[in-house]
């Protein structure tokens, strides 16, 4: 029988700017794999304006740490070798690694160039507020320190469709570049009217140019790295019909189990939707929806009504297609998307990704393992260790929800008789210390479990009718299950 998934986000924004990430991920590859960790979602691999820069500021796609460019060979996170040794190194432990693409805009141009744009209002960008004028864009893309090596393809202001500044006038805007067949994608997020620009020189997916190049791209990248999928950034930003294609030639040339997973980062569920069956899903979609109401139970404390806590989310209208986390990168504190989901219930808020039966959960390196920065926040991980050894070897089969009570619910995993001592039993708590009566199965009557967490010091005995009461803390989390008779400090028992 196969095992749950679990993925690690293998970053945070402020990971040390040292040149030794790639190194960090082969050193942990077998302690992530212990601790039950069987994927990994790494950050941009290609060259960016800075060698701090965390990635998304992207300059030259083919330059993954290789050429003297931008005042540095490697990247934030180190060198190409170090990177392809490191995915190996991944691969080699049972891991697969998942690349971040940002697809979307390039910056840190070589050089400017004299064009014409209409300047739109940020607010909506349907809307011109002047008529066509010149400015001085930063558009140029030469590469003088890759040259032509592994692609010869140079960009410039025909290959964009809008950009910021102009340098001419010294100043900021939002500027849509005109021309013959120029104007923004019309497949796109709709928020500002059209939310085709997001940020720097945006790239024009209604040029057949482009369109080739980004393809021929993707598929060098996975020839090159051997890596197992894709994260693809600010596909809402991008022309859906594109992402649907890159995701046909993707698999076209990797085979059908090359994973693909999109942040389209929507909390409305509609769009969601429409987004899926554009790309007939061929993607997955990071669960935005089910991250804000983890976010809102945070907030609210005991005024949350947890009996709620999936409704109008997309792990529970589309389930095959959901990916789960409680926090990332954007949404850590003083970042883009902050929506930080408070100390108090981030145990809890884990339990509700890892141990039900729906949803490909992530772990952020950020709750794991702390962040760096101006403010520092230490790591979670002996909070998150417990539970993803009870995904791991305890949360399967059938799943029986008690969500009965607006400050404390439960579930029971049934357990299979594949994996010896599965089935777990997990109560969640808001308000005040609670219990929740629940079915374990008559065939494990007289079972002794104790809670994994180790929030709860007495052990449950399961009645020989099957069911038992399981007490839980008020403002805590605690998992229930038959204790493994040979606990060790691996997950994972080979």
């Amino acid at each position: 029988m196969k095992r749950n998934h679990t993925m690690m986000q293998f970053f945070e924004w402020h990971v040390a700017a040292d040149g030794e990430h790639w190194k960090r991920l082969a050193q942990m590859a077998p302690e992530l794999k212990a601790a039950g960790i069987d994927s990994v979602w790494v950050p941009p691999v290609t060259k960016a304006v800075s060698a701090e820069d965390t990635g998304y500021g992207v300059y030259d796609l083919y330059d993954l740490g290789e050429f003297d460019q931008k005042g540095t060979v490697r990247t934030k996170y180190g060198t190409k070798q170090e990177l392809v040794d490191a995915i190996a190194e991944c691969l080699k432990n049972g891991i697969a690694v998942y690349v971040d693409l940002v697809m979307n805009h390039k910056a840190g141009a070589d050089e400017t160039e004299v064009f014409e744009v209409i300047e739109v209002d940020p607010n909506d960008r349907n809307k011109d507020i002047s008529q066509p004028f010149e400015i001085e864009g930063w558009t140029k893309f030469d590469f003088p320190g890759r040259g032509d090596e592994y692609s010869s393809f140079k960009w410039n202001h025909t290959h964009f469709n809008g950009t910021d500044f102009d340098a001419k006038a010294g100043r900021n805007g939002v500027f849509r570049i005109d021309g013959t067949n120029k104007g923004w994608n019309q497949n796109v997020d709709d928020e500002f009217g059209n939310y085709d620009y997001l940020m720097f020189a945006n790239i024009d997916y209604s040029n057949e140019d482009v369109k080739n190049e980004m393809l021929n791209w993707g598929k060098w990248l996975v020839d090159t790295l051997q890596c197992s999928g894709y994260r693809l950034d600010a596909i809402k930003h991008i022309n859906h019909e594109f992402i649907k294609e890159f995701a046909a030639e993707m698999k076209k040339k990797r085979g059908e189990d090359f994973y693909i997973v999109g942040e389209f980062w929507n909390s409305n569920l509609e769009a969601c939707r429409e987004f899926l069956n554009t790309v007939d899903y061929q993607i997955d979609l990071f669960d935005v929806s089910l991250h804000y109401k983890l976010y809102s139970a945070a907030l609210g404390g005991r005024d949350f009504d947890l009996t709620h806590i999936f409704d109008d989310t997309l792990v529970q209208t589309h389930p095959a297609n959901a990916v789960t986390f409680v926090d990332n990168h954007d949404s850590q504190p003083h970042e883009a998307l902050e929506s930080w989901v408070g100390d108090w219930f981030k145990q809890s808020a884990y339990a509700l990704i890892l141990l039900r039966r729906d949803g490909y959960p992530v772990v952020f390196y950020g709750d794991y393992y702390g962040i760096g920065g101006p403010a520092p926040v230490e790591g979670k991980k002996d909070a998150i260790d417990p539970l993803l050894c009870a995904r791991y070897n305890k949360a399967y089969g059938e799943q029986d929800d008690y969500f009965d009570h607006p400050n404390t619910i439960g579930w029971m995993r049934r357990g299979v008789p594949e994996i010896e001592g599965s089935g777990c039993a997990v109560v969640i708590s808001n308000g005040d210390n609670g219990e929740k009566r629940m079915f374990a199965g008559e065939e494990r009557g007289g079972e002794v479990w104790e809670d994994l967490t180790g929030n709860r010091q007495e052990t449950v005995t399961i009645g020989e009718d099957g069911w038992a009461v399981f007490p839980v803390n008020g403002g805590s989390v605690s998992v229930w299950a038959l204790p493994d008779p040979e606990p060790e400090d691996d997950c994972v028992k080979e």
